[in-house]
């Protein structure tokens, strides 16, 4: 089973009212379980604020777009800015384990290609590569936190 066909089993799970979906090829099993809704409440200095959050999709700490979108595209923040986006849902690490130094900084000159960060999705720890040359201006997500798809996760200055 290819990747692809995992996130639209993800994406099939979170928009349906199926709770659990289990596929087996050969060897290879998937399991994927909807947990029960949960509500958390924010307290803000004037009022508290009540919001629902659904387990299959986590917090995304920016908007999240719905529609397929290729992973790097121009950011509204700067003309000359790309960014590079999060292909999955997922758990965003900026190391390849955690006693080994990160797989890039800010200022660091990447190619096409260059490992950028891992995405873990169900166990399965995806590399994220390059798909542009340039410098690193700005690392948008902190390690260890959760992605969603579409997310941006790097301001990039093309060379």
């Amino acid at each position: 089973m290819e990747l692809k066909e995992i996130k639209e089993l993800i994406k099939l799970v979170s928009e349906s009212g199926v709770s659990e979906v289990e596929v087996e090829r050969g060897d290879f099993k998937v399991s994927i379980k909807k947990v029960e809704e949960k509500t958390t409440i924010i307290q803000q200095a004037a009022a508290p604020v009540v919001q629902a959050i659904a387990p299959a999709a986590p917090v995304a700490t920016a908007p999240v777009n719905t529609l397929h979108t290729p992973a790097v595209t121009s950011a509204p923040v700067a003309s000359n800015l790309i960014t590079i986006k999060s292909p999955m849902i997922g758990t965003y690490y900026k190391t390849p384990s955690p006693d080994k130094p990160a797989f890039v900084n800010i200022g660091d000159e990447i190619k096409v290609g260059q490992v950028l960060c891992i995405v873990e999705a169900m166990k399965l720890f995806n590399e994220i590569e390059s798909e542009v040359s340039g410098k690193i201006v700005k690392i948008l997500v902190e390690n260890a936190s959760p992605v969603e798809y579409d997310q941006p996760l790097f301001l990039v200055e093309p060379m």
